[in-house]
């Protein structure tokens, strides 16, 4: 009934940028909190960055001062500007969602992945 669909990720030079979305559909009623996580090969996934629904932002150390997360919650649509990047930025990244969706008449609360874009930073 909710589906996450990511978009914007590639390969780019160090010192590059990209611009990640994350379009939430389905039968939503609202969305608490999002984020972006990422999963190198070998590490265990991390937070990258987060968004309260009322835009208070954090950020790994890793990236603070080069992401910015951004919500535009008319799209249902997260975002990730990616500057500065790094080899060490290189990973898959998954975005997630807190979502109030209606099943029927009733609301429930699920916790939602999207499906996950590579980002590869390389000379």
């Amino acid at each position: 009934q909710v589906q996450l669909v990511e978009s914007g990720g590639g390969s780019v030079q160090p010192g590059g940028s990209l611009r990640l979305s994350c379009a939430a559909s389905g039968s939503i009623f609202s969305i608490n909190a999002m984020g972006w996580y990422r999963q190198a090969p070998g590490k265990q996934r991390e937070l990258v960055a987060g968004i309260t629904s009322g835009g208070s932002t954090n950020y790994a150390g890793s990236v603070k001062g080069r992401f910015t997360i951004s919500r535009d919650n008319a799209k249902n649509t997260v975002y990730l500007q990616m500057n500065s990047l790094k080899p060490e930025d290189t990973a898959v990244y998954y975005c997630n969602a807190d979502i109030t969706y209606w099943s029927g008449r009733s609301r429930y609360v699920g916790d939602y992945w999207g499906q996950g874009t590579q980002v590869t930073v390389s000379s």
